[in-house]
């Protein structure tokens, strides 16, 4: 047996023992970085910064003081992202935690997905227990409006630059920005959900970004098992408890394979299925 053979034998081995987890888990936590929008062909909010952008100050480009500066330009820079991103379709790691997520909930199990991504292919791919740490792209509220204030903005590209609503109130992007504090109705319930999964996911994420990088670490104080799926090592691989090295776009369909070979929602539904065959 060559090493190729025996690391794909692990790596079986583990998926196998994180679908039993899995399946026996009461509460679910997955938790998604750059990496898995980046797989979808989503630039990280540095990497977009080419061309015309690689000029400006990012902080110019994603804070308060640089939006009162020059509304038109900043919206300019978001407009230009929400058109890339209407382009991309979520990976088959999104549609998996969809799919896994609909067997949780059939089974009776929690289950929650806290993403800091703001491209809202999680929603797109079916995930409805959505938490969106970071806000979304495709939503504005009023400059100085609450968090709860924001409404969709579905047209791509956006007729008026900077938008304002139907009071004539200025629109920002709804997305935290440097220096601003996340939505504390939104982290406080993913920190509380955290604190009792039995099973919490890390994702395609550098695990360096706070307060999200916190979320496996409320797990682990209170005895639940940390899953890290990342191309390369980071910040959190000493305290996983299982470290999957690769993308999330290959490693979450094997995973959803091995937790349908053993979930009691899926067994159940395979009956049902068969009956409806032709």
């Amino acid at each position: 047996m060559d090493s190729r053979t025996e690391s794909s034998e692990a790596l079986r081995q583990q998926l196998r023992e994180i679908a039993r987890l899995a399946c026996r888990a009461r509460c679910i936590v997955v938790s998604t970085g750059a990496g898995t929008s980046a797989e979808s062909g989503i630039p990280t909010f540095r990497d977009a910064q080419t061309g015309l952008w690689a000029r400006y100050d990012p902080v110019m480009l994603a804070s308060y003081e640089g939006f009162v500066t020059d509304p038109e330009n900043v919206w300019r820079w978001y407009d230009e992202r929400r058109q890339a991103m209407a382009l991309a379709s979520p990976n088959p790691g999104h549609l998996a935690l969809a799919r896994w997520e609909a067997l949780a909930l059939a089974g009776g199990q929690e289950f929650l997905l806290a993403t800091q991504n703001i491209d809202g292919l999680h929603s797109r791919a079916g995930s409805m227990h959505l938490l969106e740490l970071h806000g979304n792209i495709w939503f504005a509220r009023p400059l100085k409006g609450a968090y709860s204030e924001a409404c969709e903005l579905p047209q791509c590209p956006l007729p008026q630059l900077p938008p304002y609503d139907g009071q004539g109130r200025l629109l920002r992007p709804h997305v935290v920005w440097f220096g601003e504090m996340l939505d504390n109705a939104v982290l406080s319930q993913a920190m509380v959900t955290a604190g009792r999964a039995d099973l919490l996911l890390v994702v395609g994420s550098s695990s360096q970004v706070y307060p999200a990088a916190a979320l496996p670490h409320a797990a682990l104080r209170k005895g639940g098992t940390v899953v890290e799926i990342n191309p390369s090592e980071t910040e959190l691989t000493p305290h996983a408890h299982f470290s999957l090295r690769g993308p999330s776009g290959e490693l979450l369909p094997q995973l959803l394979a091995e937790i349908e070979l053993l979930h009691p929602a899926a067994e159940a539904a395979a009956p049902a299925q068969r009956k409806g065959a032709p």
